[in-house]
């Protein structure tokens, strides 16, 4: 069966499925480009308020297909260069996509998998769920942002553990790490990231965007320049319409309702 990226909606959540029966979910161009088609899709719709990841059965993502990359040694480098590109392609319009992503994790996140799922904002991962960078195992070395997201997240060492010794590390350890949001027993994982995504969708989402720009800047911004970033964005959203809602809303002791 073909490797792809099936979609549905659960009330104002974009789900996003891997689906690669034949190998574990792995990841390829074709499903790059329907990654980056789904979230253009999604960012211009008003009715989707959140995006949740997640892959088909009992498996997450296993990361690249070692096959296609056996083959792809026979071409030139363009070739896997150009399927990389494909890849931090979508891995950058999820960080900066301005709705909430979520990735919701079973069983193995593997190579890109992993590097997929720390690009989302946030991951709720079943409590058998089990994370690797396995690179170094078949003497290569990360992509899809996973050594930049790993080193802004987890201390050098750590780091280096994963990176290089290819260890795996369970969802529990990663969720008292703070990489984890959510530990939920196996099976679980996407209802608790939609039930996650439900509880944002009511949040205003002009808000909700510029705390992910905040966010995704903070770690290269110096603080004077992040400042004016935060004042900024603060008037605009105090002036947005939302906000008028919101602190209503608060102050009669009312759930606020946003359009």
């Amino acid at each position: 069966m073909p490797a792809e990226l099936k979609s549905h909606s659960e009330g104002r959540t974009m789900v996003l499925t891997l689906s690669n029966p034949d190998h574990r979910n792995a990841l390829g161009p074709e499903i790059y480009a329907a990654g980056v088609e789904a979230l253009n899709a999604a960012d211009s719709n008003p009715e989707v308020r959140s995006v949740v990841i997640t892959g088909a059965g009992s498996t997450f993502c296993a990361g690249g297909n070692l096959q296609r990359l056996l083959d792809n040694r026979q071409k030139p480098p363009e070739v896997q260069a150009q399927s990389i590109e494909g890849l931090h392609g979508w891995i950058d319009a999820i960080r900066t996509f301005p709705k909430p992503v979520i990735a919701a994790v079973e069983g193995a996140a593997a190579g890109a998998g992993f590097s997929l799922a720390l690009a989302c904002d946030f991951i709720v991962a079943a409590e058998n769920a089990v994370f690797v960078m396995a690179y170094s195992s078949v003497a290569l070395s990360p992509d899809g942002g996973g050594s930049w997201s790993l080193a802004r997240a987890l201390p050098r060492q750590l780091v280096s553990e994963l990176l290089m010794c290819g260890e795996r590390i369970g969802a529990t350890r990663l969720n008292t790490l703070g990489v984890v949001n959510r530990i939920t027993p196996a099976g679980a994982a996407l209802g608790e990231a939609l039930a996650l995504a439900a509880l944002l969708n009511e949040r205003a989402p002009n808000a909700i965007a510029s705390i992910k720009e905040l966010v995704n800047d903070a770690g290269d911004t110096p603080l004077a320049r992040h400042l004016a970033a935060e004042r900024d964005h603060f008037v605009r959203n105090l002036h947005h319409a939302n906000g008028a809602i919101g602190i209503g809303a608060f102050l009669s002791k009312q759930p606020p309702r946003y359009p």
